[in-house]
């Protein structure tokens, strides 16, 4: 079960809309923040070098 502060690994390629960015398979997010009823993602993180982004719980799992 994940919790908000939790480190996860990314589990498939995720381009960024609006950049070339892509955030590639086995990146590792740490201090995630869990969030309820907020478009179609329900966590928020930052990786450096990017700006704060959004995913869903079916692209991670638990470090």
């Amino acid at each position: 079960m994940l919790q908000s502060g939790d480190s996860v690994n990314v589990i498939k390629d995720l381009k960024v809309k609006g950049s070339s960015v892509v955030v590639k398979v086995g990146t590792k997010v740490q201090n995630i923040r869990l969030v309820d009823g907020v478009g179609d993602h329900n966590i928020d993180y930052r990786i450096d070098g990017i700006e704060a982004m959004q995913l869903k719980s079916e692209s991670v799992k638990k470090a």
